[in-house]
């Protein structure tokens, strides 16, 4: 998974069970990304949008309920999807399927074996906003510099990343609702 119009680039390689919903995926990206999943989202495969329908959304075509479709329905080996986060900032993540395989005995229902960078602080203005930060912050002249930088707080570092912290709260995520077994699907 890759997200759209950052460079250097941010990226999580996932191993997912296909048996677990779209559901479950939004949450696992959400997590492997660090996204607070505190916005509207919704996955495009093929023309088909997935996400938790609006019985009050009246543009568009309605889209299909995200909890009643598996990985392993939709997507297939070579697949690709677009995973939409914030509507409003439009982070745009482009999810690949590199591989099917047999799940193994005892494997993780989700798993994150490698990524690179840190998230984007939510609400920062998408891939433009998100540039504009970064060159702040780089940038203590810059007349935001301190503005910004009290505002992503001090712990803030783009290039960190810690699969291993990633790994722990998908664990503890998917400790009561990721039952079934079968395949896993690497992204």
């Amino acid at each position: 998974m890759t997200l759209r119009g950052v460079k250097p680039a941010v990226w999580r390689r996932l191993c997912v069970a296909g048996d677990l919903t779209l559901r479950d995926l939004h949450h696992v990206l959400q997590i492997a990304l660090g996204w607070l999943d505190s916005h509207l989202h919704d996955l495009d495969v093929d023309g088909n949008r997935y996400g938790l329908p609006d019985p009050e959304e009246d543009f568009g075509e309605p889209c299909l309920d995200e909890r009643r479709y598996t990985i392993g329905a939709v997507l297939h080996e070579g697949a690709g999807a677009e995973y939409q986060y914030d509507f409003g900032d439009g982070w745009l993540h482009r999810v690949v399927v590199e591989r099917v395989v047999p799940m193994q005995a005892g494997a993780a229902k989700a798993e994150c074996l490698a990524g690179a960078r840190s998230c984007p602080p939510e609400d920062c203005g998408g891939p433009y906003g998100y540039t504009d930060l970064l060159v702040a912050l780089a940038n203590p002249g810059s007349e935001r510099h301190a503005e910004l930088k009290e505002w992503v707080g001090p712990y803030f570092d783009a290039e960190a990343f810690d699969r291993d912290a990633v790994n722990k709260e998908l664990r503890g995520a998917g400790s009561t609702a990721w039952r079934r077994r079968r395949e896993r699907f690497y992204l």
